[in-house]
């Protein structure tokens, strides 16, 4: 029972990162995509905005993640680490490599300089999602067996399953951060950069959806276990979770960007959860349950005392720092009737 309970935290860290960290690859990932220095800028320039004070607090959830996994189901932890070693480093590399580089790009002032740590910024920001649904991938289809290196370290994240992982997230990164920033873009008055994540957004949507669609045979065949679970199971999910998509691309169309974020989120949620449900009891597929890699319930125990002080701790913060850059900064409010505004931030 502890264990579940240990399972779900780690589920709902998961989907935090998913869906705060998610959306800053994706920002990336339309910075790579803003064009030439001058006519990116000011596409840039928002996505800076949006990701500078938030960009360092959300990877808090991966590590919380990863710490779960480890105190909580260490075979587990072992078997995933010793198998999708590579795709992991590469992964640790791109975070690395990403945060360095968005963090020189503002402090340089040489074009050349702002180009090359520009370029790794964006590279890594699509690099990074794609190794981690590999991973994702290569769990849920069964190439991750219990024990030290046991799964074959280059089939394990390259097959199908992983490729479709793969893409979905980078899609799926993409159009969270362009529906974030179509709103971001509204409360600092700029409709032209409205108008334009709108038109990323609704595409991206679409690339998701069509992925999706097309994933459904790669899953058949590839990872029978993981669909048999989808479609009985975890249907009910899969369902909300379309049925948020459909949504949020209605509220993109009728320029509802704050209800699309929560359609958004509410999809990306639903899928990430009918991927948990579909393998539950099973961390590892075919048979290696929650119950048979559980930790001692002591430090079952120890661990959600843990977690529990460190949500009172940890959720004002960020509640605090998303809500504080999500208003405009004292002194840069637009004046009344006015219709300038100053550099609003996202989360």
């Amino acid at each position: 029972m502890i264990a579940d309970v240990m399972l779900a935290a780690m589920w709902v860290g998961l989907t935090c990162y998913a869906l705060f960290g998610g959306a800053d690859f994706g920002a990336g990932f339309w910075d790579l995509l803003a064009g030439r220095s001058r006519r990116g800028a000011s596409r840039r320039k928002l996505i800076e905005h949006s990701l500078g004070p938030v960009w360092e607090a959300n990877h808090v959830w991966l590590i919380f993640v990863l710490v779960m996994l480890w105190t909580c189901f260490p075979p587990v932890f072992a078997a995933v680490l010793s198998t999708l070693y590579i795709p992991l480093t590469l992964t640790a590399l791109g975070i690395i490599a990403r945060g360095a580089a968005f963090a020189f790009r503002k402090a340089s002032t040489e074009l050349w300089q702002q180009r090359l740590f520009g370029g790794c910024f964006a590279l890594s920001s699509v690099i990074t999602p794609l190794f981690l649904g590999a991973v994702a991938g290569g769990i849920a289809s069964g190439r991750v067996p219990p024990g030290i290196a046991a799964g074959d370290t280059v089939t394990s994240w390259v097959n199908p399953t992983s490729a479709l992982g793969g893409v979905i997230a980078v899609l799926t990164c993409a159009h969270l951060a362009a529906v974030y920033l179509c709103a971001d873009a509204v409360r600092e008055g700029d409709a032209v950069r409205a108008a334009e994540f709108r038109r990323r957004a609704l595409g991206s949507g679409l690339a998701c959806g069509v992925v999706a669609l097309a994933g459904i045979a790669v899953l058949d065949q590839d990872a029978p276990v993981l669909f048999h679970g989808l479609t009985h199971r975890a249907l009910a999910l899969v369902v909300i979770g379309a049925v948020a998509g459909l949504a949020d691309l209605a509220l993109l169309l009728r320029h509802r960007y704050v209800l699309a974020r929560g359609a958004a989120a509410i999809a990306v949620a639903a899928i990430l959860w009918a991927w948990g449900v579909a393998q539950y009891p099973h961390m590892l597929v075919p048979s290696t349950t929650v119950a048979g890699t559980a930790s001692h319930n002591s430090v079952l125990v120890a661990s959600l005392i843990s977690v529990g002080v460190g949500l009172v701790i940890l959720t004002p913060s960020l509640w605090l720092l998303y809500a504080m850059f999500q208003r405009h900064p004292e002194g840069t409010r637009p004046a009344e009737g006015g219709g300038g505004t100053g550099p609003g931030r996202a989360a």
